[in-house]
């Protein structure tokens, strides 16, 4: 390399200096990202794996709570009892099969009327005070009563309820006892 001949020996090394320092922070700087990069991606596959995982167990306690959701579905649909969720007034919100059938009904016609309906004029008194302490008592009661409507007996019934505060409802359980009784 020719040296220019304005510049001293002090300011050719200098420049030499300066230049050699700009390659080494140039190849240190892509030494740096690079190595950045490379942290930067591991975490990142690191990262996607832990998504994959959490990915997996989700979908593996999905599955879990569909089987139980049609389990517990299918024992409340087809139990051999009636199954009834009463708001305060009576209104019918939930039943499952065997309820709609002991009330002669389909099931889907039922939600929204009244239970108190169904219960024969000769047991609404019982029905009432039973209804009652449920809701003013908050505790699981149970009686027997005759259910029947329209001049339409459907037998007796043995029946226990309990209240759910949080939801100001009460759960039914029925029993068709119309064997016992004769």
């Amino acid at each position: 390399m020719n040296k220019p001949e304005y510049y001293t020996d002090a300011q050719l090394l200098r420049i030499k200096a300066e230049e050699k320092l700009k390659n080494k922070l140039k190849s240190k700087s892509t030494d740096d990202t690079e190595h950045d990069a490379q942290k930067l991606l591991h975490e990142l596959q690191v990262h996607q794996i832990e998504l994959e995982m959490q990915n997996e167990e989700l979908r593996e306690a999905t599955e879990a709570a569909q089987v139980a959701l049609k389990k517990y579905t299918m024992l409340y649909d087809l139990a051999p009892m009636g199954y009834f969720t009463l708001n305060h007034d009576g209104a019918i919100l939930e039943l499952n099969f065997t309820g709609a059938e002991m009330l002669g009904d389909r099931r889907f016609s039922l939600v929204g009327s009244n239970f108190k309906l169904y219960v024969a004029d000769e047991s609404k008194p019982i029905f009432n005070e039973f209804f009652s302490r449920v809701f003013d008592e908050n505790s699981k009661e149970s009686c027997e009563v005759k259910l029947g409507y329209d001049k339409m007996p459907l037998g007796y019934f043995y029946m226990e309820a309990v209240f759910i505060g949080d939801e100001n409802k009460c759960l039914l359980s029925l029993i068709n006892i119309s064997n016992l009784k004769v």
